[in-house]
């Protein structure tokens, strides 16, 4: 460590701000409190010293690469790393030798792995049995779902542990750090938001604009969207998430989804795309779509759109875009219903002003004999010991609040079926209410 405070002393501007805003404790890293708050897993290991093997898994520039140096300062391990992308098993086995050498002088080894999915089978079979033997800790990290991407022999030998994209709370966090550490003027509100939009979560990019935007800062006073414009320039425009142009091309694509137009939907997707949009972004859309917009009119929707996200992350780009294009598509001829998504609104503002009401004894869980004696449980009805498997009559709401009747099921597709059978439902409770 002190060799690189000496770097940094001599030649700082030679060093990326990104290298040297790279946090030394784990007090210092932003974002990830998931893992690192108090309690958590990466905090407990880190204060006990004992870190097991781990693959950590997120999208660029979330800190992988610092959580893994951090865990071979922690255990005051000799640390190798290897890209994935380069090395092959020549390179492993060299690691290898080396973290054997460094145990016979009585010292851990981290082995981190960088785009560790980069690896073919045999390449990952390679680090069994020096895992398994703890000859060195493992660390890999990917971007890529491991569950596909790691062989089950290596994923069952390492813990998981998903790394969020920094919120943008967190890179205004970063920003701050940054400006201290280059003196550079202050950024406008617009020039702020405008920079951590196009970080998207990632602090490496964000530290990257950040830097060119502060060199290229002589003679201003502030920093403001027309020099980041002219700095980022087609980088920034393409991918200018806090524009209206951004929010203009999803709201039509949404909106082309809804008003079953295939030929538009297809067409604001691939402005999207074209614009550098994050087809995983994307694909979280369209999950939405078949959520809001389709419902239970067509449920093969919702299973199309996971099916198309999965596809996506399975083949990345150009290929899993084809996916997402046949998920609009179905999404965009399916018959619609919103009849779900304005249930669950009425029902959540409900709840919000009804309060909480308790729930009937009848309805109530009675695993001991105590709660039993104490009335939980008495008077349900099983129903499937009554006919047709419903409890005619039966109410499964708190005392008071009546017949919201929250969903209300629509004419079309799959629905109208439902419509029937609630209408078949509720007349067999009004027969049975009558008799009583």
């Amino acid at each position: 460590m002190a060799a690189q405070d000496s770097l940094f002393a001599q030649s700082p501007v030679a060093v990326p701000l990104a290298e040297r805003l790279r946090p030394r404790t784990i007090d210092e890293v932003i974002g990830q409190t998931h893992l690192l708050g108090p309690g958590r897993p990466l905090r407990v290991a880190f204060e006990s010293a004992r870190v097991p093997s781990m693959l950590l898994w997120g999208p660029p520039g979330v800190g992988k690469t610092t959580l893994a140096r951090l865990v071979a300062g922690t255990v005051d391990a000799h640390f190798i790393v290897l890209s994935a992308v380069l090395a092959g098993v020549k390179d492993i086995r060299e690691a290898v030798e080396q973290a054997q050498l460094t145990r016979q002088q009585g010292r851990a080894t981290v082995v981190f792995v960088d785009e560790v999915h980069r690896f073919n089978k045999a390449q990952q079979d390679a680090f069994l049995p020096h895992v398994e033997s703890g000859l060195f800790t493992f660390i890999g990290a990917t971007t890529e779902n491991p569950s596909f991407e790691v062989n089950s022999a290596l994923l069952s030998r390492a813990t998981v542990h998903v790394l969020k994209a920094l919120s943008d709370a967190e890179l205004g966090q970063l920003i701050d750090r940054a400006q201290a550490v280059l003196a550079a003027p202050p950024l406008t509100e617009g020039a702020r938001a405008r920079l951590v939009a196009h970080a998207d979560g990632d602090a490496r990019r964000l530290l990257n604009a950040y830097e060119n935007l502060a060199a290229a800062a002589s003679g201003h006073r502030e920093l403001d969207e027309a020099l980041l414009e002219t700095t980022l320039g087609e980088l920034l425009r393409r991918y200018d998430k806090a524009g209206d142009v951004f929010y203009d091309a999803i709201s039509a694509l949404h909106k082309s989804v809804r008003g079953s137009d295939p030929d538009a939907a297809l067409y604001w997707l691939a402005r999207m795309v074209d614009g550098g949009v994050d087809p995983r972004y994307a694909a979280r859309r369209i999950v939405r779509m078949a959520c809001e917009d389709i419902g239970l009119a067509d449920p093969r929707a919702l299973r199309l759109a996971l099916d198309a996200t999965e596809v996506y992350e399975r083949l990345g780009s150009p290929e899993g875009e084809l996916a997402l294009a046949e998920a609009v598509v179905f999404l965009a001829v399916a018959p619609k219903s919103n009849a779900v998504y304005a249930a669950w609104n009425e029902a959540r503002d409900f709840v919000r002003r009804d309060g909480t009401r308790p729930v009937p004894d009848r309805l109530r869980n009675a695993p001991t004999k105590l709660m039993k004696s104490l009335g939980a449980g008495a008077g349900y009805r099983y129903a499937h010991d009554e006919p047709d498997a419903y409890a005619a009559g039966e109410r499964y709401l708190p005392e008071g609040v009546g017949e919201p009747r929250f969903y209300r099921p629509v004419e079309r597709g799959l629905e109208q079926r439902i419509a029937q059978r609630l209408a078949e439902l509720r007349a067999l409770d009004e027969a049975a209410r009558k008799a009583r």
